[in-house]
């Protein structure tokens, strides 16, 4: 119980204070969406919370408006030259974009750190037992992120989630949240091997 409530705390100084930081920027970010590309700033999307429940994610419009594109195994994909990416957009996916999410951790949609929320549209793909990643905040950065995001299989990307509930430490939160910030150094200082074990991490 205490470990949950310094979780909390942690989300919510981090968050804050992120928000405070971050503000000068995320207003310049919002301006340069707003003159490259028709449409809104903020991409808004229902997301499957904790416990079930949805929210309406926030992050910066990257994104003309386009249908969706999904692999064979039902999760969605971006390429990498993909053509509904607006000029703005190629240099915030991955981590400028995400920075509203700052927004959602303050209000308690999500954590930090968390299994990432799959749309509203997906909860068919669950399979029995993979609703226990819900008994979780989803996190702006995950296990299944620090170890390749969408190139892991959906099915490989769940059983990570499961067991980052099933492991769960205060402990295991900060070895994920400092190997985010050190990704885009290209720098693996973690091996979390001891979580995932060798059937998950394939």
């Amino acid at each position: 119980m205490i470990g949950k409530l310094l979780k909390r705390a942690l989300d919510v100084g981090l968050a804050g204070g992120g928000l405070l930081v971050a503000g000068p920027a995320m207003a310049t970010i919002a301006a340069a969406i707003k003159v490259d590309s028709p449409g809104p700033v903020m991409f808004v999307q229902e997301r499957i919370g904790r416990n079930g429940k949805t929210f309406r994610l926030l992050k910066f419009r990257t994104m003309k408006n386009a249908p969706i594109k999904y692999n064979a195994d039902g999760s969605t994909r971006v390429d990498a030259n993909d053509d509904r990416v607006t000029r703005v957009g190629r240099y915030l996916r991955g981590a400028l974009d995400e920075l509203p999410q700052l927004i959602n951790v303050v209000r308690g949609e999500m954590s930090l750190i968390g299994p990432r929320p799959e749309m509203a549209s997906q909860r068919h793909m669950y399979r029995p037992g993979d609703e226990k990643k819900l008994a979780v905040r989803p996190g702006i950065t995950s296990l299944a992120i620090v170890h390749g995001r969408n190139d892991i299989p959906w099915a490989q990307r769940v059983a990570m989630d499961l067991r980052y509930v099933e492991r769960w430490s205060l402990g295991l939160d900060l070895k994920i949240l400092a190997q985010t910030v050190l990704m885009p150094l290209g720098v693996k200082a973690f091996d979390f091997s001891d979580v995932l074990g060798d059937e998950v991490q394939g």
